[in-house]
């Protein structure tokens, strides 16, 4: 892999910033936690550094840019076109518990659509990027989306609700349709990595009710050019800030939709 020199960009700034997570995790008992909106919703020290080092990182590529981070939120560029989305540790729960799966994730979105994502796994030294029409790859060699046939054999990932969001009947629905007719269903606590699993064949598909858009937009274009489809959970074209998110593989995609259909929506007996 010969990745351009926007991407190459790109990967040096979650590189960068993956290093400055890696020193706060071996030091948690010194971060302090505090909160955004509730108790469910934690940030730390760690979350600002890391975000700063990958602003500053792409500022360098191009200060014309715009820059959309969870922590700072937007900072308007003077090239409306393209804006940077990053989410510099996602997993934030994960962290502070000890858990390694967290990441730092790094997209351009060009005009609405994302057409560069890096998605970088700092404690599994695990670097998942694509560029449109380029391919997806990680630690620079090629990846695709799972080959598996049929619900039966598929392990889904999914976003579980928790207290302060939303839609917690919609996803007992979804539970009770599918548990039944899967291989299994997983929750990293990382929607990230969920992406990257599924552009790399790990899982066959991931979906949340209540996503943002920094937690995805670099998964869009790695899935997509793993051979992936990503829409929302209607089936519809995904919108970043539309608030809901399904990646999956081609052959799944009009099962799972059906199975992901509103709580409440009748089904033909023996269906999903």
């Amino acid at each position: 892999m010969m990745p351009s020199p926007l991407l190459s960009g790109m990967i040096d700034a979650a590189h960068t910033a993956g290093e400055s997570l890696k020193r706060d995790f071996g030091e948690l008992s010194s971060l302090r936690i505090e909160h955004k909106a509730g108790l469910d919703d934690p940030f730390t020290q760690a979350d600002l550094r890391a975000e700063a080092i990958v602003r500053d990182r792409l500022a360098a590529i191009d200060p014309t840019f715009g820059f959309l981070g969870e922590e700072g939120g937007l900072i308007q560029g003077s090239d409306a076109s393209n804006v940077w989305i990053v989410d510099p540790l996602d997993g934030t729960m994960n962290f502070l518990c000890g858990l390694p799966l967290f990441a730092v994730n790094v997209a351009l979105v060009r005009d609405g659509e994302p057409i560069a994502g890096v998605t970088h796994v700092p404690m599994l030294n695990e670097t998942f990027c694509a560029e449109t029409g380029s391919g997806a790859f990680l630690n620079g060699e090629p990846i695709r989306v799972s080959a598996r046939q049929g619900m039966i054999h598929a392990v889904l990932a999914v976003g579980i609700p928790f207290a302060s969001k939303p839609r917690h009947e919609q996803f007992l629905a979804e539970m009770k349709r599918l548990t039944r007719r899967i291989s299994g269903i997983r929750r990293l606590g990382a929607g990230a990595i969920d992406m990257a699993y599924v552009a790399s064949g790990r899982f066959d598909a991931y979906w949340e009710q209540s996503v943002s858009a920094w937690d995805m937009a670099a998964g869009v274009v790695i899935v997509r050019e793993a051979g992936g489809m990503v829409t929302d959970t209607a089936g519809k074209p995904l919108e970043l800030m539309g608030g809901t998110v399904l990646a999956v593989t081609p052959q799944l995609q009009a099962e799972l939709l059906h199975a992901l259909r509103p709580a409440g929506s009748p089904a033909s007996e023996g269906e999903l």
